[in-house]
């Protein structure tokens, strides 16, 4: 069976019987099977996926399928659906299977959906190469000794190695962007709100955005449309009406674009990077876009600001994981006080411990002001700059990442680590939607990914502009 671009390709082999859901499940299952060596998947739900094709194939024959029949999806191990194991990649959930299912989770499979199985991530999502994953990392199919990114590593390997047709990750910082610029495929992360966040394992709640990882704008679009919208779950989603953007691809002749002069001249940008981006504003210029450079004064803060937040958020939310009524509990523990602490101690990983206590730190009475107060107020500075430029431009570019995909175990500081979101984090901070597309490839074969940014809730402006980009990229 050929590789799918987009769901439209398989609904129209669908539609002439050259194929089915069932036959779709089958070659999807195989791929994963020869692949076991990047680690993508955790569990695949083999027969569940067989079910389910079946199912669809059915309702295909009397049309009655959902919008989603014929795509084979792969869930981040953050995401709840009921009866299955929910681990977040870490010992501390061992053995937890989820009592419900998701918001977005439960859209999908009411569109048709097929979910084939869960996906490797970093530990609670905290981390930017899959390589704090209990399970071990996942691994770059363009390179198995290099990183996928993170945290949703997993998901975008499975899209990029031919696993699935699309993944839903979640990104906080750049885990969905980051590892779809470093495997080759589009990352989106939408409004903050978007999304319904019920049934998404918290890591930093002001933050958490559910996203699609897909190889078409097209596909991105219609996953957007299908999982957004209000739900009386989540009090923080969107009230707002949920446009059809798959239907709302057609860009605009011109766009005003801007870039962030100091992010492309930055010297820990790759130079590859660098050259890619400057020769894609050449063609958005040939092509009759305004494209002009603009000030962020802020780029130097944007780090900071974000693990500050972020990881006292982390250190609120991760308080309910403590061994006494599911998951890991220390074997060892000789009362309550000693089952809290080893249980953490044991259950919890190096780099989720080190977010914890980073968080409670900055959250303590003697350095609240000094810190989390002050990184609020910081964060109000950065979203107000990226709305006024939103307002003057229809779209801000800039790198997903300073480099393509790093090897394993390169980064062992953790700022470094941290550094290596300084173009993500931006749109998460100020909650504006976001993607990164392929803009080609490294002289050793790694992709390279460019951000978009747009205003809030111009998602379809921002997947219509989308589609121009990579309109000669994925063939």
């Amino acid at each position: 069976m050929k590789r799918f671009h987009s769901l439209s390709e398989v609904r129209n082999e669908l539609a002439a019987g050259t194929t089915s859901c069932r036959q779709l499940v089958e070659y999807y299952l195989g791929n994963i099977e020869r692949q076991q060596h990047l680690n993508a998947f955790l569990e695949v739900w083999a027969d569940e996926a067989r079910a389910q094709a079946d199912a669809v194939d059915a309702k295909l024959a009397a049309g009655t399928a959902g919008p989603l029949a014929g795509m084979v999806i792969g869930l981040k191990d953050v995401l709840a659906y009921a009866g299955h194991s929910l681990q977040s990649s870490s010992l501390m959930l061992d053995g937890f299977k989820s009592l419900f299912t998701g918001t977005a989770v439960q859209r999908l499979l009411d569109a048709d959906a097929i979910l084939i199985g869960r996906q490797n991530c970093d530990e609670f999502a905290m981390g930017g190469s899959n390589e704090t994953s209990y399970f071990g990392p996942a691994r770059n199919a363009a390179d198995p000794e290099r990183v996928p990114g993170g945290s949703s590593g997993g998901s975008a390997v499975a899209v990029q190695a031919d696993m699935c047709l699309a993944s839903i990750g979640s990104d906080t910082g750049g885990s969905v962007r980051q590892p779809a610029a470093f495997c080759g495929v589009i990352g989106l992360k939408p409004t903050y709100s978007r999304i319904s966040r019920y049934g998404l394992v918290a890591f930093a709640s002001s933050f958490d955005q559910i996203g699609p990882i897909t190889r078409s704008v097209q596909d991105a679009a219609l996953l957007l449309e299908v999982m957004a919208g209000p739900d009386d779950m989540d009090s923080t989603a969107s009230q707002r009406e949920v446009p059809a953007y798959s239907q709302q691809l057609t860009p605009a002749p011109h766009y005003r674009i801007g870039y962030i002069a100091d992010a492309i001249n930055s010297e820990g940008l790759n130079p590859e990077i660098k050259s890619a981006l400057e020769t894609q504003l050449d063609i958005l210029r040939g092509q009759g876009h305004v494209v002009e450079a603009v000030d962020f004064p802020y780029l130097d803060f944007m780090i900071p600001t974000y693990y500050i937040l972020t990881t006292a958020e982390a250190s609120s939310n991760l308080g309910r994981f403590d061994g006494v009524k599911y998951g890991y509990r220390a074997p060892d523990a000789t009362d309550l006080e000693s089952l809290y602490k080893k249980s953490r101690s044991q259950g919890f990983g190096a780099e989720v411990q080190r977010r914890i206590l980073l968080g409670t730190f900055v959250l303590s009475a003697n350095y609240y002001d000094a810190y989390y107060t002050k990184a609020q107020r910081v964060r109000r500075l950065i979203k107000d700059k990226t709305d006024e430029l939103l307002r003057q431009f229809d779209f801000l570019v800039l790198p997903t990442t300073p480099t393509t995909a790093f090897k394993l175990g390169e980064k062992q500081d953790p700022v470094s680590m941290y550094l290596a979101d300084i173009f993500t984090v931006q749109a998460s901070l100020a909650g504006v939607p976001a993607i990164s597309v392929p803009v080609g490839e490294d002289a050793t074969g790694l992709p390279i990914g460019l951000q978009v940014m747009a205003g809030a809730f111009r998602e379809a402006d921002l997947l219509a502009f989308a589609s121009v980009l990579t309109e000669e990229v994925l063939v």
